[in-house]
C-alpha cells in the first residue's frame, strides 16, 4: 500500500511559523513521524509539500498512490482545482490540519476539499496525521 501525504504553503515555515497557533514541530518532524508508523505497518509513504496550487494539482494527477494524507493550508478556502483533484483521484481522501479551523476566523469554517474527503481532522497538531495514517492502517484490508 502507498500513501501520499501533500503538504499546502507555508508549511515548510511550519516550527518557525506562528508558533502559538501551529506548535513548534516543523514539517520534517511530521514526515519522520509517520515514517516511522508506515514503516512499522509495511505502508510505502511519500511527502509532498508545495506552495503552487498547480503543483499539489499535477502531484495529485499523478494518481500512483492507495491513500491521500491531504493539508491544502490556505487552498483548503479557496482550490477548486484542489478539490477536483482529489474528487478526479482513484483514492480515499482524509484532510487533515494542524490548528482547529473551527476556531479561527470565520473564511477557515468552509473547506472547498473536505466534501470530496472521506473525513477531516483538525486541531490536534501533529496527531492530526497521526489519526489520519492510523485510520488507513484501521481501515485497509491488507
Amino acid at each position: 500500500m502507498k500513501v501520499l501525504v501533500v503538504n499546502g504553503p507555508n508549511l515548510q515555515k511550519l516550527g518557525s511559523r506562528e508558533p502559538e497557533i501551529y506548535g513548534a514541530f516543523t514539517l520534517s518532524d511530521i514526515e519522520q513521524r509517520l515514517s516511522l508508523i508506515a514503516r512499522e505497518n509495511n505502508i510505502t509513504i511519500d511527502f509532498f509539500q508545495s506552495d503552487s496550487e498547480g503543483e499539489i494539482v499535477s502531484r495529485i494527477g499523478k494518481d500512483d498512490f492507495d491513500y491521500l494524507i491531504i493539508n491544502p493550508a490556505a487552498y483548503t478556502h479557496t482550490s477548486v482545482a484542489i478539490r477536483d483533484s482529489i474528487a478526479a483521484a482513484r483514492t480515499k481522501a482524509i484532510e487533515v490540519h494542524i490548528s482547529n479551523v473551527y476556531a479561527r476566523e470565520d473564511f477557515r469554517k468552509k473547506s472547498l476539499t473536505a466534501p470530496v474527503c472521506v473525513g477531516q481532522i483538525a486541531g490536534f497538531g501533529i496527531l492530526s496525521y497521526v489519526l489520519a495514517l492510523e485510520y488507513i492502517i484501521k481501515n485497509e484490508d491488507r
